[in-house]
């Protein structure tokens, strides 16, 4: 069993106190944590705590001499396991993103080769802004994972998400479990299908959906830094590539349905997170669907493939897993799916929640299989989809 070394950077914001109970909880799971505070966050909480808990020096500067004078900062990004960033705070996401290093911590990031985990805090308004949401995104891109941020009291007096996750979560999400030094999913080939279809009506408009395509992305990202060789079928969205992640864009359902059979032998578990329509129109209008009067249009509709049923009914098939969003009865409806299309497992949401499930950066799964059954509690998609693949794992291991 390899050690546990996380490099524990704490950014500028009031959630710096919540830092200090951090490290214990890390310790609490064995790892051994040393601490880089950038000078902002100094203000909040002192190098002496941090030193008392961690049990060894902090490190506040690239200009420590007695440090620097064997290039600290580099023996410091080569010792961690783990780089874990709490609070993550907009300016130091922002320099992240744009690969900045102009103080110790943000040239510790580009400095190691150990993964990096951000836990955002910020004011409600921060977090929501497009400047923060394009840097998010564009370090998910390159491989860097999200804890949080939460929802809740901030301490701006404001109410909403963007409050750090509570150390224990954070803990518990980042090195629960994973001590072995086998990735969970390691030799695995998972294939995955994300966000919506749209289903032409002419050469203007189609029929589509809210689906974002962010859970699929999230699990196909998660699986990979699980150990996975991931395949990751995507319908039209508007998010970047996960590293290390083979991607094949459609558009139609008939279009997801043949990359999805061209790709599925070999694959040892099928996830299919895509809203795919499951109708389209009979015939497709070669010009601009005109107005004409006062009167309506009838669309005559025929159904798409069943992917997720095709797939489940393949004589060497791989574990198969639903996803079922409802508006009502959630678990009546998923089971009834389950059942039906032959699932090993489904994964249901309740969909039309503001800031949970389509279209939005949270979620929440109620998961179910034959004989049982789990919740996974909101949080941001990483995390739910994190937690949904070692579930896939542990039933995966129950099936064989």
């Amino acid at each position: 069993m390899n050690a546990v070394r996380v490099l524990l950077g704490v950014g500028g914001g009031i959630a710096a106190y919540k830092a200090a109970d951090l490290v214990r909880r890390l310790r609490d799971h064995g790892a051994e944590v040393r601490v880089a505070l950038t000078g902002n966050a100094a203000r909040f909480v002192t190098p002496v705590t941090f030193q008392a808990l961690s049990g060894e020096p902090v490190r506040t500067s690239l200009w420590d001499e007695a440090a620097e004078a064997a290039m600290g900062h580099i023996e410091l990004a080569r010792w961690a396991t783990h780089v874990l960033i709490a609070p993550a705070t907009a300016d130091l996401i922002a320099r992240l993103a744009h690969g900045h290093a102009d103080d110790l911590l943000t040239t510790l990031a580009l400095a190691t080769q150990a993964p990096l985990t951000l836990a955002p805090a910020m004011n409600r308004v921060m977090w929501a802004h497009p400047a923060t949401q394009a840097n998010v995104a564009l370090l998910q891109g390159r491989g860097v994972n999200f804890l949080g941020p939460d929802s809740g009291g901030q301490a701006c007096g404001e109410t909403g998400e963007g409050r750090m996750m509570e150390p224990a979560a954070i803990a518990q999400a980042l090195l629960a479990g994973r001590h072995t030094t086998e990735p969970l999913l390691a030799g695995r080939r998972v294939l995955v299908t994300a966000g919506p279809t749209f289903e032409d009506l002419d050469p203007v408009r189609y029929l589509g959906n809210r689906s974002s395509g962010r859970m699929g992305f999230a699990i196909a990202e998660q699986a990979r830094r699980l150990g996975a060789q991931v395949t990751l079928v995507a319908g039209p969205v508007n998010l970047p590539t996960p590293a290390g992640v083979a991607r094949i864009d459609v558009r139609s359902a008939q279009q997801m349905h043949e990359a999805v059979f061209a790709n599925i032998a070999g694959q040892h578990i099928y996830i299919g997170t895509a809203a795919v329509a499951d109708f389209r129109p009979q015939q497709v209008a070669t010009d601009k669907i005109k107005k004409e009067g006062d009167g309506g249009l009838t669309l005559e509709l025929v159904q798409n493939p069943d992917i997720l049923a095709q797939v489940a009914a393949l004589p060497q098939r791989p574990f198969v897993v639903g996803f079922a969003a409802e508006t009502t009865q959630v678990e009546g409806y998923a089971r009834d799916k389950l059942l039906r299309k032959k699932l090993d497992l489904i994964a249901a949401n309740r969909v039309g929640v503001e800031g949970c499930g389509f279209d939005a950066q949270r979620n929440a799964l109620s998961v179910y299989w034959k004989d049982g059954g789990l919740e996974i509690p909101e949080s941001g998609k990483p995390e739910v989809a994190r937690r949904l693949l070692e579930i896939i794992a542990e039933r995966l291991g129950a099936s064989r």
